[in-house]
């Protein structure tokens, strides 16, 4: 009989230092490979360029797979921090949420603009490095430190005597390899990230030297970017081979003196064009942060676009009788490079590849619209080009509405009574959300966009389909009101099924975000897993992921307005709470509360969170194909009827794993 591990006061580990980041690399980097993690030492000699105190970006990987970043900004602070008596220099490399881009909004921050945001940046690298060398240029002096897998391994010394006027940072990193999946840099994105930090930094040279393979170890090759037209002639050199059918327009806004909604400083500078046919080079960074899965900066570029276009369009009364403009019309064949400047910026993740401030998208959509429509009005047969391609655009798809329309069968389904439709018959813009409860989906119901979103409220949880036959399905209501409303029948994995019925594009899981909630889903679920697989197998089924705690921060002055801030769960509102705590707000200048379900968010709340697409979280539901016989294992388990005893295991082994919601 196998001993039962003991739980005692000896079981409890508490994590410190750099601990957490060996622990855990996934939570605070990319590991891939080491690219993320110089990527942040790269992005630190950015925001000195960005800050105006540096012209020059190096960096050279060596034969022996170290990687060394060198710049001429201020160099880091080698004194003693006033508070924690150990060199300024130590700290940031050796401390988690340590740096100098958390007071932004007081003026006493040595960055206005950066992309870091919760100082764990380098920290990470050297965590996750056998070695690494820093070597800092200040007042004079030339100091050096070394760390060997996040220990000092050397103190801080000073090593020579410089110029007061030569100063910079130099940074050489040994990666660990233990951390990453392959131990090689992607060269490919390494190149694009150095050349994409030239183009948004006017005036600051930028230079990658390695050495090649084969050749003797003293020889070494150097590129060197710099872009003089910036945005513009990057853009350029993306679409060097593509159909363009107007020129590149370039143009770069940002807040000057008071605003009442943004902070001096705050803008975007963008590049755009149109392509009559190929694929659309699209990049967007914030704070030179590259964000390759977008966010809220783009989405308020393409509301410029669109406003821009449409008000260019009805100006010169282009618009053909029936046809009703989209902004996708519009913006599908747009080539852009933006570059978003967001004083406090909210990415996705510690890998910063989406941006999420709401504000954002008002902020880019303000400064962008404007100059855009401009030019068009300027330019009347390149903005009439642009137009007839926009109104094409919209004429293509109104057809293919109509194709779909044609396949349907002449019998006509009576759509349940407590369906709220949408306006919009284009299903790949259609969005039905399954909410729970009546009061939610009075609430969903007010917060939805009714052009294109639906809500089928859910009376109690829907019944455990797994080993329902498909043919006694619609004996339960909820389930014939979710096919009538989908437009789809229920069917096997390799059943002919017929799509052309199909009414929304998405069709989203919305329910509270505790233990009952999390029931339903897993219900609805095997309902979609096991009847409706096509539907999985589509990309077609979401779940949607409504927030647990508000966060109301009171007003700080009047520079300072009230704010809400959301968090997903336990893990994001500690993130607030450190935020708040790092903005030296007391405990007393906010409250936190806990919502019970959906039904007690307002629709407001309940839109900017969890409805609107630019702002909410939307998880795709999709099965990997290696894993299609690991997960009827585990819905097997879960939901089978015979299954108890493997359940009772299954509990007794991975119980202990579970958040309690009590």
């Amino acid at each position: 009989m196998t001993k039962k591990p003991s739980y005692s006061e000896e079981s409890i580990k508490v994590l410190k230092g750099l601990e957490p980041v060996k622990e855990r690399p996934g939570m605070y980097t990319r590991t891939d490979s080491p690219t993320h993690i110089i990527q942040e030492v790269i992005d630190n000699a950015a925001d000195e360029a960005l800050g105006g105190h540096a012209t020059q970006i190096d960096v050279q990987i060596h034969p022996d797979h170290s990687i060394t970043v060198r710049d001429n900004g201020r160099g880091i602070p080698t004194g003693l921090h006033p508070i924690e008596q150990i060199p300024v220099i130590e700290l940031v490399f050796t401390q988690l949420h340590a740096g100098g881009k958390f007071n932004k909004k007081d003026g006493n921050g040595a960055y206005a603009f950066s992309g870091g945001l919760h100082g764990v940046g380098v920290s990470v690298t050297n965590a996750l490095s056998t070695r690494l060398e820093v070597s800092v240029k200040r007042e004079g002096k030339i100091s050096r430190i070394v760390f060997a897998h996040g220990e000092v391994l050397e103190p801080l010394h000073e090593i020579g005597k410089c110029s007061p006027k030569d100063t910079g940072t130099e940074i050489r990193v040994y990666p660990d390899p233990k951390y990453f999946e392959q131990a090689n840099y992607n060269l490919t994105e390494l190149e694009r990230l150095l050349r994409a930090k030239a183009v948004l930094l006017q005036g600051v040279s930028v230079s990658l030297t390695r050495h090649i393979k084969g050749q003797p170890e003293n020889t070494a090759h150097t590129q060197t970017w710099h872009y003089p037209q910036g945005l513009r002639s990057y853009l350029a050199d993306l679409l060097v081979n593509a159909q363009e059918i107007a020129p590149i327009f370039a143009s770069e806004n940002h807040i000057s003196g008071s605003h009442e909604d943004f902070r001096e400083g705050e803008g975007a500078a963008f590049a755009l064009t149109w392509l009559e046919e190929g694929s659309c080079a699209n990049e967007s960074y914030v704070n030179l942060i590259p964000t390759p899965l977008g966010g809220t900066h783009e989405a308020g570029l393409k509301q410029a676009t669109f406003n821009a276009v449409n008000n260019f369009i009805n100006h010169h009364n282009l618009l053909l009788r029936g046809v009703k403009l989209q902004s996708d019309d519009v913006f599908s064949r747009v080539a852009f490079v933006l570059s978003a400047r967001v004083l406090d910026p909210q990415f996705q993740g510690q890998t910063k590849d989406k941006l999420t401030n709401r504000d954002a998208l008002k902020l880019v959509a303000t400064v962008c619209a404007d100059p855009l429509e401009l030019w068009l009005n300027q330019n009347v047969e390149i903005g009439k080009k642009i137009a007839d391609l926009a109104i094409k655009q919209a004429q293509a798809r109104m057809r293919s509405v109509k194709k779909v329309e044609k396949k349907k069968g002449s019998g006509v389904a009576v759509l349940p009574g407590k369906l709220t439709d949408c306006e919009s018959e284009d299903v790949r813009e259609n969005e039905l959300f399954l909410v729970e409860g009546d009061s939610a989906g009075g609430s969903a119901k007010l917060a939805r966009d009714k052009r294109f979103q639906a809500v089928l409220p859910l009376r109690g949880k829907v019944l455990n389909s797994f080993e329902i036959h498909k043919d006694q399905l619609f004996g339960n209501a909820e389930i014939h009101d979710i096919s009538v409303a989908i437009g789809v029948d229920p069917h096997g994995a390799n059943d002919d099924v017929d799509l052309s019925g199909l009414r929304y594009g998405k069709i989203a899981i919305l329910s509270d975000a505790d233990v009952d909630g999390a029931h339903i889903q897993v219900l609805l679920l095997t309902l979609f897993y096991r009847h409706f697989p096509k539907l999985v197998a589509n990309g077609n089924i979401y779940v949607a992921q409504p927030p647990l705690f508000r966060v109301d921060v009171n007003a700080q002055g009047k520079n300072k307005p009230a704010r809400k801030l959301y968090a997903l769960d336990e893990n994001e509102l500690k993130a607030i709470l450190e935020r708040l705590s790092s903005e030296k707000i007391r405990e007393n200048g906010f409250s936190i509360s806990r919502f019970k379900g959906l039904g007690e968010m307002n629709p407001d709340q309940l839109k900017d969170t969890t409805l609107h697409p630019d702002t909410r979280r939307l998880l795709q539901v999709q099965i990997p194909t290696q894993d299609t016989a690991h997960t009827e294992t585990v819905f097997l388990k879960l939901m089978g009827k015979g299954e108890a005893a493997s359940r009772r295991a299954w509990m007794e082994a991975e119980g202990d794993k579970a958040e309690g919601d009590i």
